[in-house]
């Protein structure tokens, strides 16, 4: 159901891959709910998925930028702000890569000229965009950016990898910058940590089956689903959300909080 919660808003979605991605299911939402979209990501993602179709859903241009390179962002803020006719009202950064893992490489021995590609391109690239956005004046007043992020930042999860350390940086950038863009424009920043999704980049972890077993046994109220995280970014890039900043939102069914259920106590037990 749509409420037009967006309607006359304009946005960049960056990391939409495939049905699978929340990023995605974002634009759709958004969509829907009356915004206007410019889609990004990565020329080498471009190639390898599907976002022409996702294009024509949302009725969005595709523009590719590489996230660590500067020039990339300052052509995509301009054509996205010549595009929609103005400044840019939310944007989502869902972007993550982690070379290490790709490798197979253990914490404990990785890849340190991979580990800084990885927090480049997962975790500055927030500052990269942000930045951007800034010397161009490109976000209107009262925007709103949220960057998808997981617990595994603030809990140990061994094969999330170098991953947790991006996470955790990530939610840094979040809160520094948004206080920068709060007290200048009334731009919001935050990260929603989502609970464990099936999304092709996701799958890519190992044990990822069982990580979503376990979180499903350890969360109240379930997993939520990609389309249940549209529906929160939704609302954080909506007006009804404006005091809400430099915030690291957990959206995982209660997982957060949660030291024990009966559900794991029971599996346990068998």
């Amino acid at each position: 159901m749509a409420y037009n919660l967006l309607q006359g808003k304009k946005g960049i979605i960056f990391g939409a891959l495939d049905e699978k991605s929340i990023a995605w299911r974002t634009a759709l939402r958004c969509h829907e709910e009356g915004a206007q979209l410019v889609l990004s990501n990565a020329p080498v993602a471009l190639r390898m998925g599907e976002i022409k179709k996702l294009a024509d859903a949302v009725n969005a241009p595709v523009i590719g930028a590489d996230v660590v390179n500067m020039d990339d962002l300052r052509k995509l803020l301009e054509e996205s702000m010549k595009h929609f006719g103005g400044g840019i009202d939310f944007i989502l950064h869902s972007i993550g890569m982690s070379l290490n893992v790709r490798k197979g490489k253990h914490y404990t021995e990785i890849d340190y000229g991979f580990n800084q590609k990885s927090l480049d391109i997962s975790s500055m690239s927030l500052h990269r965009v942000l930045r951007t956005a800034w010397e161009m004046d490109a976000l209107n007043d009262w925007g709103s950016v949220v960057a998808l992020t997981y617990i595994a930042a603030q809990r140990v999860f061994p094969d999330y990898n170098e991953m947790a350390d991006a996470k955790a940086l990530l939610e840094s950038v979040a809160r520094s910058f948004g206080y920068h863009y709060g007290v200048r424009k009334k731009v919001r920043v935050n990260t929603i940590s989502q609970s464990p999704t099936k999304t092709t980049a996701g799958s890519g972890v190992k044990g990822f089956d069982g990580f979503i077993s376990y979180a499903e046994k350890m969360s109240p109220l379930g997993n939520a689903t990609g389309d249940q995280c549209a529906d929160y970014c939704v609302t954080m890039f909506s007006d009804l959300t404006r005091m809400v900043t430099m915030q690291n939102l957990f959206h995982d069914g209660g997982f957060s909080f949660t030291g024990v259920t009966e559900a794991v106590i029971n599996q346990m037990e068998k």
